[in-house]
Formats: structure tokens, C-alpha cells, sequence
């Protein structure tokens, strides 16, 4: 066979094992964690890529007709804002799902059928200024999320308790830049935004290579880690620890005495009240690695982010003092800087958040019950 030959077999390979995996990985989510917010996101997306693995095809980009093509299309330029959605409730604990991210995706959704439609059907081609303008907004749009996805991966970084998570950010950060940057530079390159053979392939052969990753960290086990479920009850439990006896014996002990130091550095110092407090700042005070306090907070008391199990104690401590009798006079600004907050507007939030009252409204109920 000639190169020219191959190539649409190779191509039609990656594309049918790429869809494959993306619908069922889509199956396997809805089946076991649709209860969790990354997993309703990554379902849509999953669902989306396949259109965009089939829409792509050059057998169907060359001949396929216009009308059914352009809302095909509109979806897989739509898939930029879905991967920036997903990144966000992936990495965010407390990511919701809310209307600005629906209008934005079914938004560049029409942006691309427009972009399509007004560059292929012939009765357009005299409105010279709206394709022009379409085309810039079209090509440059994957960038703008592309940028606001790698910010949500970026985002936090340093506080992400959850491992396997901050290793899936480091590759969604590098990998999902490469794919972003080369697919938008190949289209920015053509006069219809359309990738060649050659180029496709590539395409397709990168993404194959990325949902894969993503979807071996995320389909490990049915109870990953990665996806959180909004629930009291989706507490971490700590993961079984492997060895001989004597090896796992001396890891509790070690573990044991970690976890004891380190509830008398907060309950006892009030390590929290340290203004700008890092994990590596709370390693140095335990004189121990920074992967054992992070597994140590994460496995043993259960919490995914460094940063609100910081506030959470902050927070326990402004409770007590707002339900005291004896500091009923003492400002809430006070009281939010003694425990440990920077200013009184992140502190309101947080409370608001935790509590569902306002500080004052917290100290009102609890002062009239005592």
C-alpha cells in the first residue's frame, strides 16, 4: 500500500478506538459516579468528543453536507468550554455548576455552526465582513478557555491534598496546553479552519493519548479519589497500609505520633493563626517530609484541600468566640483576625458558607438560646 493509502486506514483506527473509549468511559461514569459533579461535566464533554472525533474525519469534512455538518461542528468548538468546566470541578471541591457556564458553552456552541454555515453556504460568501469577524472570533476562542482551563488546573495547586489529583493537574496543564496550542495554531493556518490529513491524524492520535491518561486516573477504582461527591458521607478513609507486619506496625507508630503533634500544634499553638500558613510552612514546624502531612490530612482527617482545613479550624475557633457570652462586646473583625483571617470579607464568605449566617446573625441566635 502507498503512504496515501494508510493513512485514511490509520486514521479511521485511532478514530474508531478513541470513540470507543470516550463512550465508554461516558458509560462507566453515568453508571458508578454520576453522582459526582466532575462526572455530569466529563459525561457531557466525553459525549461531545465524540462528535468531534466522528465531525472531524476528513471523509466527512469533505463530503459531508453543510446542514447537517454545522450544529457537529458547533459542538466540538463548544468542547473548549466543557474541558474548562471540567477542570474546574475536578480540581475545585466546591465547584457548582451554575447558568454562566451553560450560556458560555451553548454560546460558542452557535458560534461555531455560525462560523461554519457562513463560510460553506455560497448564498454568504457577499457578507465579507461577518465571516472575517466569525472566523477570529472562532479560531481564537479554543485559546481564551484553553488559558481559563490551565488556570483551574494551576489553581491551588500547592493546597491539593488528593495526590493522584496533583499529578493529573501537571499533566492536564502540559498536555492539554500542547493539544490546545498545536490543534489552534493548525487551524489559525488554514483559509477554512480545517485541519489536513496528515494533521488529523495527529489530532487524533494526541487526544486518544490524553483521555486515556485522564481516564486511567479516573477509572482506577469505582471510589476514586478524584471524583468528590457533595456528601457528608464522601469523607476519605485511609488507604490500607502494605508490607510485612512489622513494616506496618512501624508506620501507625510513626503515623500515630505525626497525628498526634500535629492536632497539639492546632489545638494547642494555634498554628492555624499564622497569617499566609503553607503546607511546606507546617512541614518545618513538624520536622517531617511535606508527602506525610499532606497524606496525613488527606487519608487520616479526611480532607482534600489544605487551605480549607486551615479555615475550618479558623472558622471552629471564630464559632466559639462568637457563642461566648463573656466576648459578646468584642467586634467580628477582631475575632476573624485573632483566629487567623486576613481581612473580614473572606472571613464573611467563609462563614456564610460554612454556617449559612452571617456572623452577627450567628452570635444573635446563639447569645438569645444561652
Amino acid at each position: 500500500m502507498h503512504g496515501h493509502e494508510i493513512l485514511p486506514l490509520v486514521d479511521a483506527a485511532l478514530r474508531g478506538a478513541l470513540i470507543a473509549l470516550l463512550l465508554l468511559t461516558a458509560a462507566r461514569l453515568v453508571r458508578d459516579r454520576f453522582d459526582a459533579p466532575a462526572a455530569r461535566v466529563g459525561t457531557l464533554l466525553l459525549l461531545c468528543l465524540t462528535v468531534q472525533t466522528f465531525a472531524s474525519s476528513p471523509s466527512i469534512e469533505n463530503n459531508g453536507p453543510w446542514w447537517w455538518q454545522a450544529p457537529l461542528i458547533g459542538l466540538s468548538v463548544g468542547n473548549s468550554v466543557l474541558f474548562w468546566v471540567f477542570a474546574q470541578s475536578l480540581f475545585d471541591d466546591d465547584f457548582a455548576l451554575q447558568r454562566k457556564h451553560m450560556v458560555a458553552w451553548l454560546a460558542v456552541v452557535a458560534l461555531g455552526m455560525l462560523f461554519f454555515a457562513v463560510v460553506v453556504m455560497p448564498q454568504q460568501r457577499e457578507l465579507a465582513a461577518l465571516p472575517l469577524a466569525v472566523a477570529i472570533a472562532m479560531r481564537w476562542t479554543p485559546i481564551v478557555f484553553a488559558v481559563l482551563a490551565v488556570a483551574a488546573a494551576a489553581s491551588q495547586w500547592r493546597a491539593d491534598l488528593v495526590e493522584g489529583r496533583r499529578r493529573l493537574r501537571v499533566f492536564i496543564l502540559s498536555m492539554g496546553t500542547l493539544y490546545t496550542l498545536m490543534t489552534a495554531a493548525a487551524r489559525l493556518a488554514s483559509e477554512d479552519g480545517r485541519l489536513s490529513a496528515w494533521m488529523s491524524g495527529l489530532d487524533t492520535a494526541l487526544l486518544l493519548v490524553i483521555v486515556g491518561t485522564i481516564v486511567v486516573h479516573l477509572l482506577r477504582v469505582v471510589d476514586t479519589e478524584l471524583l468528590r461527591v457533595p456528601s457528608a458521607a464522601a469523607a476519605q478513609t485511609p488507604a490500607p497500609a502494605s508490607g510485612s507486619p512489622k513494616a506496618v506496625a512501624a508506620l501507625d507508630a510513626a503515623e500515630e505520633r505525626l497525628a498526634a503533634e500535629l492536632q497539639r500544634l492546632m489545638t494547642e499553638q494555634r498554628a492555624y493563626r499564622t497569617e499566609d500558613l503553607t503546607i511546606a510552612g507546617l512541614a518545618a514546624q513538624l520536622k517531617t517530609p511535606e508527602y506525610r502531612v499532606r497524606r496525613l490530612i488527606n487519608q487520616r482527617l479526611g480532607h482534600r484541600n489544605f487551605n480549607a482545613y486551615v479555615n475550618g479550624l479558623r472558622l471552629d475557633e471564630a464559632r466559639q468566640a462568637l457563642a461566648d457570652p463573656a466576648q459578646r462586646e468584642l467586634p467580628v473583625l477582631t475575632i476573624a483576625l485573632e483566629a487567623g483571617f486576613q481581612s473580614i470579607g473572606p472571613f464573611n464568605r467563609a462563614f456564610k458558607a460554612a454556617t449559612g449566617l452571617t456572623p452577627t446573625e450567628y452570635r444573635r441566635q446563639k447569645l438569645a438560646d444561652s
